[in-house]
């Protein structure tokens, strides 16, 4: 194997792949990239036993081949280099205990020794029948809008991932911890023939919002602006141009999450989303230690939000923000955190809450927008 790629691009592929490969003492080849030199360029894969990520690299091929190296090792390696042509070249020998990549600079040559590409994993492939395609930027905003509400607890594994819904040209993206639940539907550029569903691992969606958070870098290896979204029985595939991310999905019935979202609502109010971030971060610094409770307090008649929040060793607060308050007078009470999540996460200068009552579901919304969702149950007092 021996092949010619600029620094730039082998740089971009290597960080676009090598983050999957975690450190594995059991089977150190889940440490490494493969690189396969063939006729389209020069292929990346790095994986580990449940995601995989590969990359194709544009570059001169002398002799096809491939080998495995320590993915970080060349990846720290290859971005110290200065911005030219890069050779890399696969040489045998007893002494390097069956083979060696040596990487040459115009000013520098190293050697690293690695494990032959016969024992890396075979990425499974999945079958490109139909596809659907999105536009990377509704993407990136979906995945970041719902995914830091999926379950970090490994009881209930059916809510340890995102639950992805294919319907028409619409594609809904739901996650919950059982505390709150965020939904975000984006429209398809291309729709599957039908409806699909699937729960995706919380890991793999990370790595796909970090590549597509990298192709905002103008040395990204394709101009792309669509992905294409591949569903099997039990695999998902992302392709970003040069760029896939494959993963196992998990098995199991995701919650019917659509019953416990009220259909109509005593009390709505319509505040500005920077005052209340402002605010419920004032009274997060007094809430209960471990329980983060912040009192709120919506008021038709005052037409104010009444946050407020007492704790018994270092005081408490009280702040008021002008609402648009209809319907009853309510009280609930809210883990800040999470309504700090949920704001966070809201697009537009107003934001829309919706509830009942003091312990049922309180629902926040974008103002204008019917597109994204963010649900928290109260704390019981």
């Amino acid at each position: 194997m021996k092949f010619t790629v600029t620094q730039e691009n082998l740089s971009q592929g290597l960080l676009t792949v090598a983050h999957v490969a975690a450190r594995n003492t059991n089977l150190p080849v889940l440490n490494n990239v493969l690189l396969e030199a063939g006729d389209g360029g020069v292929k990346l894969s790095a994986t580990n036993l449940e995601i995989g990520v590969s990359c194709l690299v544009r570059g001169k091929i002398e002799r096809p081949g491939s080998f495995t190296v320590q993915s970080k090792l060349l990846a720290d390696y290859v971005s110290l280099l200065p911005r030219e042509g890069v050779e890399l070249a696969l040489v045998s020998g007893e002494s390097e205990g069956g083979g060696a990549l040596v990487v040459k600079g115009s000013s520098s040559e190293t050697k690293m020794k690695g494990i032959p590409a016969a024992d890396f994993p075979l990425i499974p492939q999945i079958e490109r029948k139909h596809k659907a395609t999105c536009a990377i930027n509704d993407l990136r905003a979906a995945v970041s809008q719902v995914i830091f509400a999926v379950s970090q607890s490994e009881t209930r594994p059916e809510i340890n991932g995102v639950f992805l819904q294919f319907d028409g040209n619409v594609l809904t993206l739901t996650a919950t911890d059982s505390y709150r639940l965020a939904e975000r539907k984006i429209r398809l550029l291309t729709a599957l023939p039908q409806p699909q569903k699937v729960i995706v691992p919380a890991r793999a969606l990370q790595e796909l919002l970090r590549v597509l958070t990298s192709f905002k870098d103008p040395a990204a290896l394709s101009n792309v602006d669509h992905v294409e979204l591949y569903v099997a029985e039990n695999q998902v595939l992302f392709a970003i141009g040069a760029a896939e991310i494959i993963s196992r999905v998990i098995e199991g019935q995701y919650p019917d999450y659509q019953q416990i979202i009220p259909a109509r609502y005593a009390t709505t109010a319509r505040v500005a989303t920077g005052e209340l971030l402002k605010a419920t971060k004032t009274a997060s610094l007094f809430s209960r230690s471990g329980i983060y409770d912040v009192t709120l307090a919506f008021s038709p008649e005052r037409h104010d939000l009444v946050l407020s929040a007492a704790n018994a060793q270092l005081g408490e607060n009280t702040s008021r923000v002008a609402a648009e308050v209809t319907g009853q007078e309510q009280r609930i009470v809210l883990n800040y955190r999470y309504l700090l999540d949920g704001l966070g996460n809201i697009e537009t200068e107003e934001v829309e809450f919706s509830l009942n009552d003091n312990s049922g579901p309180c629902v926040v919304r974008p103002r204008g927008r019917t597109d994204y969702l963010y649900l928290v149950m109260p704390i019981k007092q």
